[in-house]
């Protein structure tokens, strides 16, 4: 793999010639980063707490598989430009951010000490930080297949989601031409990525929506504590793991010659379902502990299985009532069907009657979604849990394969002439 740290910054000149957009998004200082490294499908989480970077490049992208970090800052985007050249050279630019970004350096010259008649190339908030594991991850909705005439190479897997029982979405949090997920332990450095790459596309894209996140509710790590969400529940027990080589290849990664013959470009990418879930949090927190438990299938303490000792333990499902959320989203209910999932916990103040806005920004990647989380959405419409929640926000994006070295750029499948 090329060091990210090698690739030539662009010139102040060409910064400005891309209309002062700025490149320069991450003079994050990398003084004692630990380069974390692939093993296989996963990266080993050595040294996270020295706020250590994630290799940028690989067969898949960071941000699925990769350890799951504390915070999020996701954004949907729409196309505006009608140009494809200048949409595919936006492209290429976002990668050269991106891989500066999560590396912890800076693109160009900085948030100062440059031209002082042009804007500075760096926003300035992540100066002095580390890199914090930053991720980006971007994915492309179905509404940009009906843009650049790419209507041909739409995967047949990237389906519109049906409605589903209970859904109360709000159009202004739904949907989008392409996606970008940035995950880290530090929300500064989360923030600035998304940012700087908004201010990157200025005149090509614009922000749909946008969702911050805190307090990661699933791992990827099986030896780690599982997280707990804002209704206090273990949340993600037996979520696949980043080391699970054969359950990623199995449920996640798509390969072009068995799952997307009518998409190859999608060869080594996977498909995201972005939900945003409200919980009714007053009327929960009201409920009383075995109605609670009963709603989930599971101890609030441990967080075992009914008539079971410890939380891993084989559920058995007969045990549990019929409309247990445990016992309905089981892959033995569902045929085998299974999700990885990274979502986050989320507060957004107050609804103005007094309510908050709180609940899980759920977030899964499968290799079909039809078979994964369509699959067991439907299966959840007699959930017991449907009475504290309501999904009020969705979208679907198709995710590429990773940026495989320094030459290659996101979505470089699907928009080089070659593909």
């Amino acid at each position: 793999m090329t060091d990210a740290a090698t690739d030539p910054a662009p010139s102040r000149r060409a910064l400005i010639g891309w209309g002062g957009a700025g490149l320069a998004l991450g003079a994050a200082a990398a003084g004692g980063a630990v380069a974390m490294t692939r093993t296989g499908d996963d990266i080993e989480p050595a040294a996270a707490s020295a706020g250590a970077a994630v290799e940028f490049h690989g067969t898949h992208q960071a941000g699925i598989a990769t350890p799951v970090q504390d915070r999020l800052h996701f954004a949907a985007f729409d196309v505006t430009t009608e140009d494809r050249a200048e949409f595919v050279q936006m492209l290429k630019d976002w990668t050269a951010a991106a891989r500066r970004m999560t590396a912890g350096k800076a693109v160009g010259e900085g948030a100062y000490g440059g031209l002082a008649e042009a804007p500075p190339d760096d926003t300035g908030e992540a100066l002095g930080l580390k890199p914090s594991r930053l991720t980006l991850t971007i994915g492309f909705g179905p509404s940009l297949f009906e843009k650049f005439d790419l209507a041909d190479q739409r995967p047949d897997a990237l389906v519109d989601l049906p409605r589903f029982a209970g859904d109360n979405l709000d159009k202004n949090r739904s949907g989008g031409d392409l996606c970008v997920q940035a995950c880290a332990d530090d929300p500064q450095v989360a923030v600035h990525a998304i940012r700087n790459l908004a201010r990157i596309g200025f005149g090509k894209v614009v922000i749909r929506w946008s969702q911050l996140g805190f307090g990661k509710t699933s791992s990827t790590t099986p030896d780690a504590q599982t997280p707990r969400n804002l209704m206090g529940f273990k949340d993600g027990t037996r979520n696949i793991a980043g080391t699970e080589t054969d359950r990623l290849k199995k449920f996640v990664w798509v390969d072009s010659a068995q799952d997307a013959k009518d998409a190859p470009w999608m060869n080594g990418g996977s498909y995201l379902v972005a939900r945003r879930i409200r919980m009714h949090i007053e009327t929960w927190d009201r409920t009383s502990l075995q109605e609670q438990e009963d709603v989930f299938g599971r101890d609030k303490g441990e967080g075992a299985p009914v008539g079971k000792a410890k939380e891993r333990d084989k559920p058995f499902l007969p045990a549990m009532k019929p409309d247990a959320h445990v016992r309905l989203a089981h892959p033995d209910s569902n045929g085998g069907a299974t999700i990885l999932r990274r979502g986050y916990s989320f507060t957004d103040g107050t609804d103005g009657l007094g309510r908050l806005d709180a609940g899980l920004f759920f977030l899964a990647y499968q290799k079909d979604v039809r078979e994964g989380f369509i699959r067991i959405q439907r299966r959840l419409a007699t959930d017991a849990l449907n009475e504290y929640i309501q999904h009020v926000g969705s979208a679907v994006f198709a995710v590429p394969p990773g940026v495989r070295d320094k030459d290659d750029w996101w979505g470089s499948t699907l928009f080089s002439k070659e593909a």
